[in-house]
């Protein structure tokens, strides 16, 4: 099993920046700002032939009333009492502050193994701060930079000693498979065994992380009145009715010409690579605000990149619940034209209701995002389709011949006709032939991609 690794510190010493540098690419948001990281945060990581999960977590910001502060240190404190060593980091160039001493105070009563790391520690001028840490009573500072990657060895030997040992660690991982890569895995094959990658979207203060927390059945993620609580995509592992599943939540999306904030401009990055990332995505949507500009702007976004999308109505026990729902069909009818039969569920996350119902269609429309249709039953609605409806002429006054179809891949569903003039097909009897292979082959929710290619000529000199 991986060594569970919690990174401890007051704001802004670097423990995001050693985060990214373990995970080998930029997960966590990294801002001058203190205070950026909020949730706690985890990754696979190796450190050499260490398997290691690590976690990042906010800086230590004592407050004794229930705001949002005080939500931050209990997340800090959940990733604690999970870890098996935390790495505390403070600013060697800063000097110890109160703070360090404090967080030095908890870790100790923690009684978990504490590996101390004089961060920012990039020349001679540090030293004097080094000897001053040995007060803390964590043993000896380790000389550190997170941001170039000094201390690095020494960081190995010091985890290496609470690793398991190689016994230890054959029994926990035998029978066990490696973890798949965070990828969207376009071009390989439906495996019912890996992980759905579903990610939560929407705007500021809809009910995301709320949502997440319902279904994972613990506050994992930060909530609370405040707008924006979210800054980071969060991956967490999760399992329903015996499938697996990663949850993301994300940070909410506003209108673009509205974010002039260098660190919201980041969040709104990290919650559009994780759509990118993700195989199904959830729009959660206020039932007192349906389908808004700005939830049309998501929406379109999620189909664009091919991701299957379901609308979740959150709020729904205090809904207004005929006008949700005929604002919603007229929007969806008139608003999101390109993909028909897109899956709504209504869902209240704070009583936990509806929960059942969406996962339910997210596995469905999962399915449907991975089918394969066989050739046979795909050439006979091709010949019946286009007998039907022949194509009209091109723009060049030809007649459109079209001489087969194909599908090219799964995730999304693409297909390629082949035919003796593409250039001349116009755009209108391809939304024919898409709402109809929809219609057919049961892809209601799915994006549709269909790519018209020109047959070669048979009788074209050869090389």
């Amino acid at each position: 099993m991986p060594l569970k690794v919690a990174i401890i510190g007051r704001p802004n010493v670097g423990k995001s920046t050693l985060f990214n540098r373990l995970a080998g690419k930029k997960l966590a948001i990294v801002h001058d700002k203190p205070g950026v990281t909020r949730d706690r945060k985890e990754a696979e990581a190796r450190l050499n032939d260490l398997r290691l999960t690590i976690i990042d977590t906010a800086g230590y910001e004592y407050s004794n009333e229930d705001n949002l502060e005080a939500r931050m240190w209990e997340q800090t404190q959940k990733a604690i009492n999970e870890a098996d060593v935390c790495l505390f980091l403070y600013d060697a160039r800063a000097g110890l502050q109160p703070y360090d001493e404090h967080f030095a105070d908890i870790l100790r009563r923690s009684h978990k193994p504490v590996v101390l790391l004089a961060n920012k520690c990039e020349g001679k001028q540090q030293e004097d701060s080094r000897f001053e840490a040995y007060k803390l009573g964590l043993g000896e500072p380790i000389p550190f930079s997170a941001e170039h990657g000094l201390g690095m060895l020494d960081l190995y030997e010091a985890l290496k000693e609470h690793y398991p040992s190689e016994a230890e660690e054959k029994q926990s991982s035998s029978g066990n498979e490696s973890q798949t890569s965070e990828t969207a895995e376009s071009e390989e094959e439906f495996d019912e065994t890996r992980p759905i990658r579903v990610a939560i979207v929407g705007r500021p203060n809809v009910g995301k992380s709320t949502l997440v927390n319902a279904l994972l059945k613990d506050e994992r993620m930060l909530t609370g009145p405040e707008a924006g609580v979210t800054r980071d995509a969060i991956t967490s592992d999760w399992e329903w009715k015996g499938r697996k599943f990663q949850l993301v939540d994300t940070a909410g999306l506003r209108k673009q010409s509205k974010v002039s904030d260098s660190l919201e401009k980041m969040s709104a990055a990290s919650s559009r690579y994780a759509v990118n990332m993700a195989q199904v995505v959830v729009l959660v949507l206020d039932a007192d605000a349906v389908l808004d500009k700005q939830d049309l702007t998501i929406a379109s976004r999620v189909l664009e990149e091919g991701r299957a999308l379901i609308i979740a109505v959150n709020k729904w026990d205090i809904a207004d619940k005929k006008e949700a729902i005929e604002r919603l069909k007229y929007r969806l009818r008139t608003s999101l034209t390109q993909v028909e039969g897109i899956p709504t569920v209504t869902v209240s996350a704070l009583k936990r209701e509806g929960l059942d119902k969406l996962m339910a269609a997210v596995v469905k429309i999962y399915t449907r995002w991975n089918s394969r249709v066989p050739t046979a039953p795909l050439n006979k609605w091709f010949a019946d389709v286009t007998s039907d409806y022949p194509p009209p002429l091109g723009k060049n006054k030809r007649r459109i011949k079209l001489r087969y179809i194909t599908q090219a891949k799964i995730r999304p569903p693409s297909f390629f006709i082949f035919s003796s003039n593409p250039e001349g097909l116009p755009e209108s009897y391809l939304r024919y032939l898409t709402n109809s292979l929809r219609d057919t082959f049961d892809f209601g929710g799915v994006p549709i991609r269909i790519t018209v290619r020109k047959t070669g000529n048979p009788y074209a000199e050869k090389d």
